[in-house]
């Protein structure tokens, strides 16, 4: 997206082909802001333009700033030696980000243009797997032995800081790189001159391994409050660091992907924007084609329940109601345990804890939702509590002689309680002729009256008792409020033990999964209370 003010501004520069200005600019802003500006708005050969008009150092911090997407973007448009410069400069971790993204063949084609310690420690870090906390650390940083004075190590970080990426900590390490303590900057300058670094240092040290996952290094050093956290190999010697601004990268990609899957799709590693539309798409309808197969069990327990429906159709108004709570109930708890989950609060061996916690609390929202229900469908009018139905093909009713069917003021045929029925409905029905239509006359059948109706008939049952209807929407939204509660806590602990991640479970796979059993789970309450109406 164009920077509002300083997009223009080089578009200007560049077409007016102004190096003076460009390097002035360039010297003026910040880099992050120069990167802002440049981003996807011009084409690969104006960005060099103006990139090359200001130091190589400023180059490298500028495109250190542009998106991985956009820098590889760049490495196409200029070529490989210049390339090779402006790699040396940028910081380690920022270069190992860059060359991972790149075909190979130009990854080793900039690599042999490189210095020889340079190319051994990209190597390095370019080999550690991507989402771990050897792919985000830089092995740029201050190091000193513990047996020096403080006036010395000052003397000695006045040489090393010109070449070291950030020297907010000072890590002491013994002659095997073991890391025997760690000084703060702050520390070393308040401190004595004539004090050896071995009696201040701190010897409680924080450290991640290589293998950590980068979000675990994000946690730690949130935890701890530290700028900068070291990473030990598996001997506990000291390899490199991570700064405060990696993490918060790691922080921000882990945050997308949890959302990615939280909303159902794969994690994609481009920008919104910057996203190619198929790729887009297939990274969506992977996941809306399995949740579509899976609602598809929906329709078929409706269906099961065709003829429930059919004879009480106000049932059929509160599906959506009953059968969203258990979505939404199922989802809120899932990504809350997911959450805590991400941040190490719980794990699968708290499952029991989680599981009554979850209970009370699906209880204690399902008397909440389940009162709002209870009095909702109290209120429901009688004429929606009634229902109508149409006969598609012809029927016969027989009766008793001296019980015929009589023609109400209404246009109605009640059918009188206690007569022998040949349609499956409840004797208390009444049959509506369609309009234009008569009965035929009765013909007399081993002593009975048989009437034959058409097809077209509507039949209509009285309303349902509002108190029943009630009860029967009160408990099914609790129970599926419940039930929607405990599985979507659970089941976030259930696809980490089989090693799936659990933040799907947070994405409308609870709800899919929630919303078939809660059909079953409302139409099974309704059965208990209104039996004499469905059968």
């Amino acid at each position: 997206m164009p920077h509002p003010l300083f997009t223009p501004e080089i578009e200007h520069c560049i077409r007016s082909n102004d190096p003076e200005t460009m390097r002035e600019f360039s010297e003026a802003l910040h880099p992050a802001t120069i990167a802002e500006a440049l981003d996807g708005n011009f084409k690969v050969e104006d960005t060099w333009r103006f990139l090359q008009e200001t130091p190589i150092d400023n180059q490298a911090e500028i495109f250190s700033y542009l998106p991985t997407e956009e820098q590889v973007r760049l490495v196409k448009g200029v070529g490989r030696p210049h390339m090779a410069k402006l790699i040396e400069r940028m910081s380690h971790d920022d270069r190992a980000a860059l060359l991972r993204h790149l075909d190979p063949a130009v990854t080793e084609a900039i690599l042999r243009l490189i210095d020889d310690a340079e190319r051994r420690d990209i190597a390095s870090l370019v080999n550690f797997p991507e989402d771990t906390a050897g792919a985000i650390m830089t092995t740029d940083y201050a190091w000193l032995p513990a047996n020096i004075t403080v006036e010395e190590s000052l003397e000695r970080l006045r040489l090393q800081a010109p070449d070291r990426e950030t020297i907010y900590y000072v890590y002491l390490v013994d002659e095997n790189r073991r890391l025997q303590g760690v000084v703060s900057l702050r520390t070393l300058i308040l401190a004595p001159r004539k004090d050896i670094l071995a009696d201040i240092m701190e010897t409680q040290i924080v450290t991640v391994k290589v293998t950590d996952p980068k979000d675990r290094v994000a946690q730690s050093m949130a935890r701890y409050d530290l700028l900068a956290i070291p990473v030990v190999d598996k001997d506990a010697k000291l390899v490199g660091i991570v700064t405060h601004d990696d993490a918060m990268d790691a922080v921000v990609s882990a945050a997308t992907e949890d959302v990615h899957r939280m909303g159902g799709m794969e994690p994609m590693k481009d920008s919104y924007l910057d996203a190619s539309f198929t790729l887009v798409w297939r990274k969506r309808s992977v996941w809306l084609s399995c949740l579509f197969l899976a609602e598809l069990f929906t329709f078929t327990a409706l269906a099961y329940f065709e003829d429930a429906i059919a004879q009480v159709v106000v049932l059929s108004l509160f599906v959506p109601l009953c059968i969203s709570t258990g979505g939404n109930s199922g989802s809120q708890a899932a990504t809350l345990i997911t959450r805590a989950m991400a941040l190490n609060e719980v794990n699968r061996k708290n499952w029991f804890r989680i599981f009554k916690h979850e209970l009370l609390m699906g209880l204690a929202l399902g008397l909440t939702l389940g009162g709002i229900g209870f009095i909702r469908a109290a209120l429901t009018p009688d004429h929606i509590r009634g229902s109508s139905h149409p006969r598609h093909e012809s029927f016969k009713v027989k009766v008793a002689p001296s019980t015929p069917l009589a023609l109400n003021k209404e246009g109605i045929y009640e059918i009188i309680p206690d007569t022998e029925q040949v349609i499956h409905s409840h004797k208390s029905e009444k049959i509506r002729l369609p309009e234009a239509s008569k009965l035929k006359e009765p013909t007399l059948q081993d002593g009975q009256l048989v009437y034959e109706f058409p097809k077209g008939c509507s039949l209509i049952t009285p309303s349902v008792d509002r108190w029943k209807l009630a009860a029967v929407i009160g408990f099914s939204v609790a129970g599926i409020c419940l039930w929607g509660t405990v599985v979507g806590s659970m089941l976030p602990l259930v696809f980490d033990r089989f090693g799936v991640d659990p933040g799907i479970a947070s994405s409308p796979f609870v709800a899919t999964f929630v919303d078939v059993t809660g059909i079953v789970i409302y139409f099974s309450i309704a059965g208990i209370f209104l039996g004499d109406l469905l059968h």
